[in-house]
């Protein structure tokens, strides 16, 4: 069949070659955002960092990217995407050995704050190349589709890489492993992409950029502060910091020529169905995982490998929804698509809270595999859902917002999530009087920091721990299934599931 002349070009095996490239890329943020679930333990018996830290080392990578990426977005477009792309990946590597070899929490802590930076420089560019590699509508879907699987995909194999690395090499050693992807990125990135700039790019806004962060940042610290030490001033400083800098932003954005954020996209009701459903499915699965590694290893005694195998039925299932997306879309339609997967993931969430007080793992395993369909479906759909809901002049910057949400679900996945979970692991754990200060204050800080000082001294005051820490789990996972079904009845309600784009979107 002749293609007509004024069709679009499409993409040949340079340009398939290309998006091989960047999806390699995004996976390896993907898994630097999750393969130190694993290490938690180890690096806790290294560093004793407190319960609060090991939160901050956790997601701090996730904010400074998510803060950061519309900023970056905006720099790909005058600087160029191909040489930031590059730039920022070497500047990961860097990041990445220094991380390895932190001598302290703090430290550390600030290794993947720069980790962050780098990866912002990163992200933002491979989804805009794709733009420019794929000019046909339907290839373009199909290379969106399988960018948002890498980075899905990345975000549970992580776990898996880190178990491996630690059976037989020291924490540091799931940041060093970035070092020769790091490399195989840059040597191929400079054979196969293109370059591409914004001809009509318009100056970077500083003061937004500044906002952007100072709107994220503080209330996240608010919600840890709060349930980490309790209430003070701090924590109505960090409140009222960032609610007056996101009005400040926001009220910025409306009044610049060339805004850092399009705020009139979220004045299209599928944009913002897609969006919040899309966050709120990050924040419930991502948040989760990173404590279900700790229960994993700390209360079900597995090795870091082994925890990472018993992840693996999330992994598969998540990858395994490329092969049926399109029957579901063809059947449902994008926004029934996407509540299905959301609901599906919910009942998996539900399920698993049901199954860790149990003594076998085939629940926790079957759970896990349900998880991974459903959010697998709903995340690999959603970026394609942000992009297609906004008119085609302003994809690049739907795209963006995409890319946010998706770094800020993470952030606030571990930050919020992580902190009830603290919180109910607290409260739910009783000392028995008699018990020496500091292993008191230890079990009051954390399960890994009680595990650390104990060792295996004491197994009964280490069982009360475990108790009150699979206590916590369950709870935090019901939470997150709640969620869920609010991310669902969100995409249900504001997502189209009958429109023309949607039989599109079926052929993929």
């Amino acid at each position: 069949m002749d293609t007509p002349s004024n069709s679009p070009p499409r993409a040949g095996a340079k340009e398939w070659l290309s998006l091989v490239v960047l999806i390699l890329a995004v996976i390896l943020l993907a898994i630097d955002g999750t393969v130190l679930y694993m290490a938690v333990p180890a690096l806790t018996a290294d560093l004793a960092p407190t319960a609060t830290q090991i939160l901050w080392v956790g997601d701090i990578y996730s904010f400074v990217l998510a803060g950061l990426l519309v900023t970056m977005g905006n720099v790909a477009d005058r600087v160029g995407r191909k040489r930031l792309l590059l730039i920022g990946s070497m500047a990961f590597g860097l990041a990445s050995v220094l991380a390895a070899f932190a001598p302290s929490a703090e430290v550390l802590i600030a290794a993947r704050a720069l980790l962050g930076i780098a990866g912002a420089t990163i992200m933002p560019s491979t989804l805009s190349i794709i733009r420019n590699l794929f000019h046909d509508s339907i290839q373009r879907t199909k290379a969106i589709a399988f960018w948002s699987a890498g980075a899905m995909a990345g975000g549970v194999v992580g776990p898996l890489v880190g178990g491996a690395l630690l059976e037989s090499f020291w924490w540091g050693s799931v940041f060093l492993i970035n070092v020769p992807v790091i490399g195989l990125v840059v040597v191929l990135g400079i054979w196969l992409l293109p370059e591409s700039k914004n001809p009509h790019a318009g100056r970077i806004d500083l003061l937004s950029a500044v906002l952007s962060v100072l709107a994220i940042v503080p209330v996240v610290y608010a919600i840890k502060h709060a349930i980490g030490q309790g209430l003070d001033w701090s924590v109505l400083a960090s409140l009222l910091i960032g609610a007056l800098s996101g009005w400040l932003f926001v009220r910025r954005q409306r009044r610049l020529q060339t805004p850092l954020v399009d705020i009139s996209l979220f004045r299209i009701p599928a944009f913002n169905g897609a969006v919040a459903s899309n966050t709120l499915s990050i924040f419930a699965f991502f948040g989760l995982l990173f404590f279900f590694s700790q229960y994993l290893q700390l209360v079900r005694g597995y090795s870091p490998f082994w925890a990472g195998m018993a992840e693996m039925p999330a992994t598969i299932a998540s990858v395994a929804v490329i092969a049926i997306v399109g029957f579901v879309l063809s059947r449902l339609g994008l926004g029934r698509a996407i509540a299905a997967g959301l609901l599906i993931g919910a009942i998996g969430l539900a399920t698993l809270g049901l199954s860790e007080s149990m003594p076998s793992y085939v629940g926790m395993g079957i759970s896990l595999g349900v998880i991974g369909l459903g959010t697998g479906l709903s995340m690999t759909l959603s970026t394609d859902a942000v992009v297609s809901a906004a008119p085609p002049v302003r994809a690049g910057a739907a795209a963006s917002i995409a890319e946010t949400a998706y770094e800020l679900g993470i952030a606030l996945g571990i930050g919020v999530l992580g902190s009830i979970q603290t919180a109910i692991y607290r409260a739910s754990l009783h000392v028995p009087a008699g018990t020496p200060p500091d292993v008191s204050a230890s079990m009051q800080d954390s399960l890994a920091s009680t595990a650390s000082t104990l060792g295996t001294k004491d197994a009964e005051l280490l069982s009360i721990a475990q108790d009150a820490f699979t206590h916590g789990m369950q709870i935090t996972a019901f939470v997150a299934a709640v969620l869920l079904v609010v991310a669902a009845f969100i995409a249900w309600r504001l997502i189209p599931s009958t429109t023309g784009k949607d039989d599109s979107h079926a052929g993929h």
